[in-house]
Parts: structure tokens; C-alpha cells; sequence
């Protein structure tokens, strides 16, 4: 039989309320800079984990070329800030911030040789997401990396 500990600590966190609207399935529609003239489809859950002590978002599209990948958004309180940590079955992990304020919500990593952005507008109905993303190889050129459309299916 497996224990668990800790479970009074499986509560929901209040700062991560205002991420409540990506909570439920969403299929997706993209574009991708590495793949012109390719519309690509796909998939992505949001859900409560730990009782809402984090969330947790899966994605995955139906190209190959594009890993599966899972993440977990958590936040640190004595900073005010976000941050979601990523895997995919590659096994490249990363960690992004993030923000979500009046409707658009942000991540970013600013790293040496790789970092990315996104900003995604939701929809005064909370059903449609529509973002665009973006890398840099420098950290001072910005070229079109994976724009993403979110519609909620539940």
C-alpha cells in the first residue's frame, strides 16, 4: 500500500486563481515558422493538480516533428511572479515565467542560444484563446516560432 503525505498541504492556491479560465479541453490550431504552408492540429488539457496547488497543462499536436509535453504552473508567493515548468518526451526540460492580466496571458525563458515568448488574447467568453510565439537564438532578433489557437471544447 503507498502512502501519501502531506495531504493537508493539497489546497487550493489562491494565486493561482486567475488561471481557473484555462481550466478544461481545448482543441488547437497553429502555425509553425520550421513548417510554411503547414496548418497544425492538436490538443491541450488544463487541470487542477494536488487540489489546485498547481496546475497542470498537457499538449500535444498530431506532427510528429512537434513533442508531447506536459507542465506544471506553480507560483511563488513572496515574489508575486509564475513560473511553468516543462517536459517533453524528448526529455528536454525548461522553466518559463508567466504571467496572466486582463485576459492575456504570457510566458517567456530569456536564456543564452534559446529563448521564446508567447502571447495569447482570451476571448471575453473564455472559449477562444488566439497567441503568437516567438524565439531568439541571440536574445535581440525575434523570429515566428509556434502561433497557437485555443478553442475550448469543455
Amino acid at each position: 500500500m503507498t502512502q501519501i503525505y502531506a495531504l493537508k498541504a493539497s489546497i487550493p492556491n489562491p494565486a493561482l486563481e486567475a488561471f481557473r479560465i484555462l481550466i478544461g479541453h481545448w482543441n488547437t490550431t497553429g502555425t509553425h515558422g520550421q513548417v510554411p504552408n503547414t496548418i497544425l492540429h492538436g490538443r491541450t488539457s488544463f487541470e487542477w493538480l494536488e487540489n489546485g496547488a498547481f496546475l497542470m497543462m498537457r499538449s500535444e499536436i498530431d506532427d510528429p516533428r512537434f513533442p508531447q509535453g506536459i507542465a506544471i504552473l506553480g507560483s511563488d508567493d513572496s515574489e508575486g511572479e509564475y513560473y511553468l515548468l516543462t517536459f517533453d518526451e524528448r526529455g528536454v526540460s525548461r522553466k518559463h515565467e508567466v504571467s496572466l492580466r486582463d485576459k492575456v496571458w504570457k510566458w517567456w525563458r530569456n536564456a543564452p542560444g534559446f529563448s521564446q515568448r508567447y502571447e495569447g488574447i482570451i476571448a471575453e467568453d473564455g472559449n477562444t484563446i488566439i497567441g503568437q510565439g516567438e524565439l531568439s537564438k541571440d536574445g535581440v532578433s525575434w523570429e515566428k516560432d509556434l502561433d497557437l489557437t485555443y478553442t475550448r471544447i469543455d
